[in-house]
C-alpha cells in the first residue's frame, strides 16, 4: 500500500515532484512502512520528498489500484504548514502546476490523482490503471 499527498497552494496549484529514479512527474508519496499509520506515512513521505510538513488530518481524495503492480494507493489533498519546497535524494525537481500543466507533465495514471484531489469530490473516486493509463 502507498500514500500520496497533493499539496495545494492558495492559487489552486498542485505541487508535483520529478522523481530521480524514473524522471516522472507525480504527487509526492510512497510505500507505507510496517507498523506505520497512514497519516504518519503521508506526512513522512511528503516531508522526505518536498521538505514541507503538512497539516493533519488530510482529506482522502481517491483510491487507485495499479493492476499490473498490484499496489493500492490512497491519495490525500494536503496543505503545507511548515518548511520550504526543496529537492532531495528521491526528488530531482519540484513544480507548482496548474490543472493544465498537470495533464501535460504527468502520465494519465498520475495526473488523474492530482485532478481528483483538486476537485475533492465526495465520495472520493476509486480507479484502476496499468501504471500509465486508466483501465
Amino acid at each position: 500500500m502507498s500514500v500520496a499527498g497533493v499539496i495545494v497552494d492558495e492559487r489552486d496549484r498542485a505541487l508535483l515532484i520529478k522523481r530521480r529514479d524514473n524522471g516522472r512527474w507525480e504527487p509526492p508519496g510512497g510505500v507505507v512502512e510496517a507498523g506505520e499509520t497512514l497519516p504518519d506515512a503521508l506526512q513522512r513521505e511528503v516531508l522526505e520528498e518536498t521538505g514541507l510538513k503538512i497539516a493533519l488530518p488530510a482529506t482522502l481524495t481517491g483510491v487507485y489500484k495499479n493492476m499490473t503492480g498490484l499496489i493500492v494507493s490512497l491519495v490525500f489533498r494536503c496543505r503545507a504548514i511548515d518548511g520550504q519546497p526543496t529537492t532531495g535524494d528521491e526528488t530531482k525537481a519540484l513544480h507548482w502546476a496548474t490543472r493544465e500543466e498537470v495533464t501535460q507533465l504527468a502520465n494519465e495514471a498520475y495526473a488523474i490523482r492530482v485532478l481528483d484531489a483538486l476537485d475533492a469530490t465526495s465520495p472520493p473516486p476509486v480507479r484502476a490503471h496499468d501504471g500509465v493509463k486508466l483501465v
